[in-house]
């Protein structure tokens, strides 16, 4: 505020030609001017409040009140507006008082701060009537009050726009012709309801709403009640919003939920087939690949299949990881939880990486803590065979490590590669469909959907991700997980012996496989290897087959999804019955998610998902053939 200075004679014409009463007082509430509305207003006479104190002018019950505000005032002065609604009151001469408006302005002069107060008397009946409409017609929703026969006795402006009647075509009438007349009659029924037992009614209660406008249009509304009591009667004021807009938008959003229902329900039924459909020419080319790797013995023949058995490895893992991705965005993968030995799935998985390293000339290490973890072992093994493969690629000459240890009650598993390391700037990107690290050496392999499918499963299994890399010297990808008692497990501690596991595969196998190619395939394969194979479509085929077969079997081998809409499980479960022997089991399938859930009700049954990598599987059958017991997965 800028100090002015005071000339008695500007600021009294100022005064006097106000068109209300003010007055001026300084910090102790003693008036120093007043005009003559104020003189008027309080019934003194001409300068007779000269000198008197602002509280001589308030009510006595008011004063000690006032005193504290006007304190707290001048502490922090500032400007406020003459505002209708106030409870303040007036004080005349004779003792009389009256409601009143009252402005505040500061002024800084060289005699100290000054407030102007500018007042003005409230006409209780014609005033308040009018503040009152004002209030309403201020509104942002259209108000509507009726009395106790229904009759509309106070419109506002907006439900004069809402509805398109003038205020004077609504009031009188009642309320009955705001509604679609099919509606009347239910609705006078309501009213009556809500006038035997008044009460609050907040707006979004209730069913759903129909208004209609003038021209017989009709618009969704949500309405609250208001009982209202005065000397008048009994009325219920009515706030009515238009909610078109917001039932227009609940539709779209409905209509689009019901057609991402259906897309969900055509993915998951697309997913269920390329899970069995795609992936069996594939298992077929798989197997025959392998049999032919085991009877071609020309040297040009054999680089020939290898060739083969390179591209069908790229088909497979691009073929997984599309279906895995697909799955994994659909939510169709459920995890299955079990308590085990972390050490149990390293040392399962090392086999397999050692192989892969050796191919390419690097070195392959693992170790295990004797961690033990709640998790599902065939999701936490795809993210651990993604980042190793990954490390493998990517490393082309040195070493990779996969280990396991134990940091602040949590499982941690590393993979530690000497490979082309990643950029910084490019570690928020490496978990993203398609995305392949740009740094120089980079392999041309792959399809850049591994890290995507770690960090869905990651996400999923509530793993922590982790990675730090240095261009040129390598990276580190960790995942992490809650460690739980050992206690909790539970593991088998039976060794199995590798006594005779790599001795001659021979024995029955019996192969319940329903694609006639696929079934071929898997023969071909099983006998190059050394192996008596006696095959059936469907469970009560192989029930029938066993009265032809010699011997007991030394290893079943079966399709989950079999032609008659049998499964592998009951297959297996009939073969055991009729030799009264756990005979060792593969069950093979893309359908992870069920297959998880029903094989594992079996014991000595192991699952392999298609295509199957053909090495991994005549390993596991020699042990399981060579022990009578299937590897722990």
């Amino acid at each position: 505020m800028n100090k002015v200075p005071l000339p008695a004679d500007i600021v009294g014409q100022i005064l006097h030609s106000s068109a209300d009463a003010t007055i001026i007082t300084d910090r102790e509430g003693i008036i120093r001017l007043a005009n003559d509305h104020a003189e008027a207003l309080f019934r003194y006479d001409a300068g007779e409040m000269i000198g008197k104190s602002i509280e001589d002018l308030i009510p006595m019950k008011h004063r000690d009140r006032h005193r504290a505000l006007r304190d707290s005032y001048h502490e922090s002065p500032r400007g406020r507006p003459m505002v209708s609604g106030l409870e303040l009151y007036g004080c005349r001469k004779d003792g009389r008082t009256f409601r009143c408006e009252i402005g505040l302005n500061p002024i800084e002069t060289d005699d100290g701060l000054l407030v102007t107060s500018t007042i003005r008397q409230i006409n209780i009946v014609d005033d308040s009537e009018a503040y009152f409409r004002h209030l309403l017609d201020s509104a942002p929703d259209a108000m509507v009050i009726i009395d106790e026969h229904g009759k509309i006795a106070i419109v506002n402006a907006q439900a004069e726009e809402m509805f398109g009647y003038e205020r004077e075509e609504m009031l009188g009438r009642t309320i009955e012709m705001l509604l679609p007349d099919r509606l009347h009659m239910q609705h006078k029924a309501h009213r009556r309801s809500f006038q035997s037992s008044p009460r609050l009614r907040p707006m979004g209660t209730g069913a759903a709403l129909l208004a209609r406008r003038q021209d017989g249009s009709e618009f969704p509304v949500e309405i609250s009640l208001s009982p209202v009591q005065s000397r008048a009667g009994r009325f219920v004021s009515s706030v009515i919003r238009d909610v078109t807009e917001r039932k227009r938008m609940e539709d779209e959003i409905i209509a689009a939920r019901q057609v991402a229902e259906r897309a969900n329900k055509a993915n998951s039924a697309f997913l269920a087939a390329a899970s069995h459909d795609l992936r069996q020419p594939v298992q077929a080319l798989s197997l025959l690949n392998g049999a032919l790797r085991r009877t071609v013995t020309d040297e040009r023949a054999l680089q020939m299949i290898e060739s083969q058995e390179h591209s069908l490895t790229a088909m497979t893992n691009l073929l997984n990881s599309l279906l895995d991705i697909s799955r994994l965005d659909a939510g169709a993968v459920i995890p299955e939880l079990e308590v085990f030995p972390i050490k149990r799935l390293i040392d399962r998985l090392s086999d397999e990486f050692a192989r892969q390293a050796q191919h390419t000339g690097l070195e392959f290490s693992s170790a295990a803590s004797t961690s033990v973890i709640n998790s599902d072992p065939n999701l936490l093994a795809e993210v651990i065979q993604n980042l190793v493969s990954n490390a493998i690629r990517y490393t082309d000459k040195g070493s990779v490590r996969l280990e396991c240890v134990e940091q602040g009650g949590n499982c941690v598993i590393k993979v530690t590669d000497t490979g082309i390391g990643i950029a910084e700037e490019e570690l928020d990107e490496i978990f993203r469909e398609f995305h392949q690290v740009k740094t120089r050496g980079a392999s041309k392999e792959g399809f850049g959907l591994g890290l995507a499918i770690v960090k869905r499963l990651s996400e999923l299994l509530k793993l922590t991700i982790n990675v730090e890399s240095d261009v040129g010297r390598g990276s580190c990808f960790s995942v992490s997980m809650p460690s739980v008692d050992e206690s909790d497990a539970t593991v088998d501690l039976d060794k199995i012996s590798d006594t005779g596991v790599h001795a001659t595969a021979s024995g029955m196998v019996v192969l319940i496989e329903d694609d006639v190619n696929v079934a071929n395939a898997w023969g071909l394969l099983l006998e190059a290897e050394g192996y008596q194979v006696a095959t059936a479509a469907s469970a009560p085929e192989a029930r029938a087959l066993m009265q032809h077969v010699a011997e007991t079997p030394a290893l079943l081998i079966s399709d989950f999804h079999l032609l008659d809409g049998s499964t592998g499980v009951e297959a297996v479960s009939l073969i055991r019955k009729y030799y009264g022997e756990m005979i060792p089991a593969f069950i093979v399938s893309g359908d992870t998610s069920k297959v998880v859930k029903d094989a594992r009700l079996l014991d000595n049954c192991t699952l392999m998902s298609k295509p199957i990598d053909t090495n991994r599987l005549l390993s596991a059958a020699r042990r399981a053939v060579a022990t009578g017991r299937v590897p722990q997965d």
